[in-house]
């Protein structure tokens, strides 16, 4: 991303009102945000559902008020290889990328039973933010034996220009049992990962994926999942997760820093949870970052499933991270 456009992100106001009901009680889960240059607008976009593979939401700012687009599938035609007639599109990140002036969305599509039936993460391409993205033909990460991959995040270093993915590995849905799958001993592993990509095309892979940060059964429970990267500043990494299961009130938001995007990362504790402060929700969890620093979306639940939340944050000296007293509904309607 620009360094302009960091500097003008960092100027935009995020809201510190108490928790609020989302206008519309709109089911908008897995949410991420992107500044479209090409529009000069924000987009959010989130997990299949209200009819939609890739649902689609729009901004002048992060903090709102947001517009659905009730008429945009970003993903009309899902990949060949993904199961028909629900593929389950999860968990979608858009990313701008300067040297075609296109988009790259990343997503987590279910293979077909014949073909093992776990999720996979997909890639697709387009010259307009609201698409139609034309999906690439196989997988970008598509671990099989492990249980599969979800949760795909992008992530774009502006000190070199370098581009990466990260994602869950899915152990819980090949585990023994018990919450998500995988409460039960021993367990299966959850690594969150990371994939450099091409920066020009952001679908090529380059070398091998870095494991990042893995369950412990003690402190997460069944796994953790939901991986997103901030920069905190020159060579200071933040790598936000949740851990627990999604259905049960234990399910938080996390963070571990580290000196080197590909880490090793310290866990830093709970950011969004019953220890930390869950602000009157329940269930809160994955957290993407917004460009260029200082707030989240995320999801907790709400009448109509899981609503999307904005929240500014706060980093102390020593790269701790805080939240404000108040968060915010994001205002979704149309």
């Amino acid at each position: 991303m620009h360094l302009l456009l960091l500097s003008l992100v960092s100027l935009l106001p995020l809201s510190q009102a108490a928790p609020q009901a989302t206008l519309g009680n709109l089911d908008f889960p897995d949410p991420s945000i992107t500044y479209d240059p090409q529009t000069r607008a924000w987009y959010a976009f989130a997990t299949q559902g209200n009819g939609h593979h890739v649902q689609a939401a729009k901004a002048a700012s992060p903090s709102g008020p947001w517009t659905y687009l009730s008429n945009t599938d970003l993903l009309p035609t899902p990949p060949s290889w993904a199961s028909t007639p629900d593929p389950a599109i999860w968990a979608p990140d858009v990313h701008y990328l300067r040297a075609t002036d296109s988009f790259v969305l990343y997503f987590a599509a279910l293979q077909p039973a014949a073909a093992g039936g776990r999720h996979c993460v997909g890639a697709a391409t387009a010259r307009n933010i609201t698409g139609p993205f034309a999906p690439l033909a196989t997988p970008l990460a598509c671990p099989v034996a492990e249980g599969g991959a979800i949760d795909p995040a992008g992530f774009e270093d502006d000190a070199d220009g370098s581009r990466w993915v990260l994602y869950k590995v899915d152990g819980n849905a090949a585990g023994p049992g018990g919450p998500c799958g995988n409460g039960d001993a021993p367990g299966r592993p959850t690594p969150i990962r990371l994939q450099r990509v091409d920066s020009r095309d952001g679908v090529t892979v380059v070398g091998e994926p870095v494991t990042l940060l893995d369950r412990d059964a003690a402190e997460d429970g069944p796994l953790v999942e939901a991986p997103s990267l901030v920069k905190l500043g020159p060579g200071r990494f933040a790598l936000c997760y949740s851990s627990h299961c999604f259905n049960t009130a234990d399910y938080d938001v996390r963070y571990a820093t580290a000196e080197s995007i590909q880490g090793p990362y310290t866990r830093r504790g709970q950011l969004i949870g019953k220890q930390a402060g869950a602000f009157g929700l329940v269930a809160p969890g994955g957290a993407t970052g917004i460009a260029g620093g200082g707030g989240l979306v995320f999801h907790a639940n709400c009448p109509a499933g899981r609503c999307m939340y904005e929240t500014e944050y706060a980093v102390g000296g020593d790269g701790a991270i805080s939240i404000p007293a108040g968060l915010r509904a994001i205002d979704l309607c149309g």
